[in-house]
């Protein structure tokens, strides 16, 4: 592709902002990103104080990249973000009170055997007091009946609002222009004849390009056809505010994780003094298709969580991410499906977002990653499945009385933003 030609980022995510940067890198001239806000996003699932930073995945493509990516989180470009610490991921059998994800065990016994073909290490926790002894901190009961667990020391946490506040520097750094505000809040595509993209419109103008790259997260089936190959499906979080001794107390607790439940929990967050547990599960969702992220409530009880919140994935059926054109429009290049994990691929995201952009990658990676057309006439159900990794209760509607709390809760803390 010619380098001078005008490309057009809309979404100022991790996805968008490593594009941007590794198309500079590249030497593409003219690279424009559009958002409604200056990042770090304050909406996006991109920002919060933290992110999970591991390899440990069921799927060997994954893993490796992942690697990759771990490696690069500790070197000085973004070691500043970065806290290594160990991961415990653990899984265990139901009971009717508690049905959990059936795949757990098997997903476990796959992310083992992964790593070890990747002759990376890993510790068996073959109970609840195996964890504790090499945990002392924890406490709990940990797991119900059918306990089985590993952990990695080769993993961590990311502080997300600032890894992305730092590549953003790094991309105006390198030439890369931003739209922000109402000029950058995209609502819609003007075409041309043909179907490829002319511009974008957006809340106070438009911004016409050459290539256009969808980088919108959970909003993106709000802006595309999606024929069924995304799903935006929100997951609780959950913000309990800790002393300073107590801070320092659990300093050293790993990272917790459970495949059954997808209850995880991280280490206290120094700067804030929170404490975060979220859960990683088949999630909520809601029949309109605006979403919204991490909204703040009051405090739920004296001793109880400060703020509550729902981050937003973008969940594509099998938790694969989408890399690909858009059939209907040659000029016009998707790149989301997070799926709730991928973040922790910052440092090289953009290399392989671009490489798909130039369809410069293997056969096998272009294909993973291709945009699923096959399930435009099948019910979300029974599609979106995922990788094995969710747990916890099915997927579920938001009420209208949960709809109507975050929304309040998300314009009372937008008022207070634009007060600072």
């Amino acid at each position: 592709m010619e380098k001078d030609q005008r490309i057009v980022i809309v979404g100022a995510g991790t996805f968008g902002l490593g594009t941007a940067l590794r198309l500079k890198e590249e030497g593409y001239k003219s690279v424009t990103i559009l958002d409604r806000s200056v990042p770090p996003v304050p909406d996006g699932s991109s920002n919060d104080i933290s992110r999970i930073i591991r390899f440990d995945y069921g799927d060997p493509i994954y893993a490796e990249i992942a690697k990759e990516a771990f490696d690069l989180w500790k070197t000085p470009d973004y070691k500043e973000a970065f806290h290594q610490a160990p991961c415990m991921w653990v899984c265990q059998d139901g009971t009717p009170e508690q049905p959990v994800q059936p795949r757990a065990h098997e997903y476990s016994e796959k992310t083992k055997r992964v790593l070890t073909e990747m002759g990376q290490e890993w510790v068996p926790v073959n109970s609840v007091e195996e964890a504790k002894q090499h945990f002392p901190k924890l406490t709990g009961r940990l797991a119900t009946t059918g306990f089985d667990g590993f952990y990695n020391t080769s993993a961590g946490w990311a502080d997300a609002g600032l890894a992305c506040a730092r590549l953003m520097s790094r991309c105006a750094s390198a030439g890369v222009s931003f739209i922000t505000g109402p000029n950058g809040h995209v609502e819609e595509f003007e075409k041309h004849q043909d179907g490829s993209i002319k511009s974008v419109r957006t809340k106070s103008g438009r911004v016409e390009g050459d290539h256009f790259i969808i980088s919108t997260g959970a909003w993106t089936a709000s802006l595309i056809p999606s024929w069924n190959s995304m799903l935006a499906a929100g997951q609780v979080v959950g913000y309990l505010r800790l002393t300073p001794e107590e801070v320092t107390e659990l300093r050293d607790v790993p990272i917790y994780f459970n495949f059954s439940t997808g209850f995880f929990a991280f280490p206290p967050h120094e700067p804030t003094g929170y404490l975060k547990v979220a859960c990683h599960g088949f999630g909520y969702t809601r029949s309109d298709t605006s979403v919204t992220s991490a909204p703040p409530s009051s405090a739920l009880a004296p001793r109880g969580f400060e703020k509550v919140g729902i981050c937003w994935y973008n969940d594509t059926p099998t938790g694969d991410f989408i890399f690909d054109y858009h059939p209907e429009h040659n000029n016009l290049f998707i790149a989301t499906g997070g799926s709730g994990h991928g973040f922790k691929f910052l440092p090289v995201i953009g290399k392989y977002i671009v490489g798909s952009w130039q369809r410069k990658l293997s056969g096998e990676l272009l294909s993973k990653w291709k945009f699923p057309t096959q399930f435009r006439e099948r019910f979300q159900g029974e599609v979106f499945t995922g990788d094995g990794s969710r747990g916890g209760p099915e997927r579920r509607e938001l009420t209208a009385h949960e709809i109507d709390t975050f929304g309040a809760a998300l314009k009372a803390a937008s008022s207070r933003h634009s007060k600072i």
